[in-house]
């Protein structure tokens, strides 16, 4: 086992500094692909949601649920801290970011999360930069039913160069930030039995008037076991583009050896015409988890999205029980 964690960190290792080192050669490079591609809805991912086409509002858990359906913190009894970056080479951009999930300590199964991600894209064009913080809470609804609402700060600034050259008018307000403002997101999960679930989520549900934080209203489903599952996806939203859009994505993953995650997945963007495949990896421990996982855009936009991070779980320090499918 330890010859085992050595390696996979490693591993792990060498991919952060591969990944880092890509950044840094292409920092004085362009965007070569729409601004849209690379700001992906404003929506922030884990490796794992990467690997799986996108979130996975039925079967995420742990720091997942946090940023793609809120309800699903208090379906998996855990306690995990993690930190994650994202990486877009043709759209410049890069995000990195840490959360906190914890569906353990209250005996009224009370579930918190709190998260932040700093984001910059396209430093030599359009410089886009924003924070997001964000504190979720659920609740479960006996043993069919969670909710879970997320609060969220986010700040944006735009101060590079738009259509005019750098000016105020085309790059933004200089030094300002073009969007300030506290929304939030919701979800509902429903599993009627362990092995399914399905769940409905809205995101920017106040309505921002921003094509930077759109309104969008999503559907999932899942079925999965302790060491498989297969998930689908759906949103629509329409403030990106001149008409409501609509984006689907599927994918599944498997334990091999109670170890190691694989992961696959496929997602269709309607606004963009564009078609992408993913694939992720995951070492898996009772104390820790290490993931990686990129998409490609295929058909359409040519991309690539680059995710990885880590994760510890405290609950195996004894503070409770880790859920079956809390990897």
């Amino acid at each position: 086992m330890l010859r085992d964690s050595r390696f996979t960190t490693a591993c792990a290792g060498a991919f952060f500094l591969a990944s880092f080192a890509g950044v840094g050669r292409a920092s004085a490079d362009p965007a070569t692909v729409p601004p849209e591609v690379g700001y992906n809805y404003a929506e922030q991912e884990t490796p794992r949601m990467t690997g799986l086409g996108g979130p996975m509002r039925a079967t995420s858990n742990g720091l997942s649920a946090l940023y793609s359906n809120p309800a699903n913190m208090a379906i998996a009894e855990l306690y995990h801290v993690g930190a994650f970056a994202q990486l877009y080479p043709e759209a410049r951009r890069q995000s990195y970011g840490g959360a906190v999930v914890d569906s353990l300590i209250s005996s009224t199964g009370l579930s918190g999360g709190l998260g932040a991600v700093w984001s910059m894209q396209d430093p030599d064009g359009i410089r886009r930069e924003w924070l997001d913080l964000r504190f979720a809470m659920a609740m479960p609804l006996g043993d069919m039913f969670a909710i879970g609402l997320a609060g969220k700060y986010v700040t944006i600034q735009q101060n590079g160069y738009g259509a005019l050259g750098f000016s105020e008018v085309s790059g933004g307000l200089i030094e300002s930030n073009i969007v300030q403002t506290v929304t939030f997101d919701a979800g509902v999960t429903v599993q009627p039995v362990p092995e399914f679930k399905v769940a409905i989520t809205g995101t920017n549900l106040t309505n921002p008037e921003t094509a930077l934080l759109p309104i969008m209203g999503g559907i999932g489903m899942g079925i999965g076991t302790e060491d498989f599952s297969l998930n689908a996806d759906a949103v629509i939203e329409s403030r990106t583009f001149n008409a409501t859009k609509l984006r689907v994505n599927g994918g599944g993953e498997t334990l091999l050896a109670d170890r190691v995650a694989v992961r696959g997945g496929y997602r269709y963007d309607q606004g963009l015409q564009t078609h992408s495949l993913s694939f992720g990896l995951g070492y898996v421990d009772q104390k820790f988890a290490i993931d990686a996982s990129f998409r490609r855009g295929v058909v359409g936009k040519i991309y690539t999205a680059i995710t990885f991070g880590f994760s510890v779980h405290i609950e195996s320090l004894g503070l409770g029980e880790s859920s079956p499918d809390s990897y």
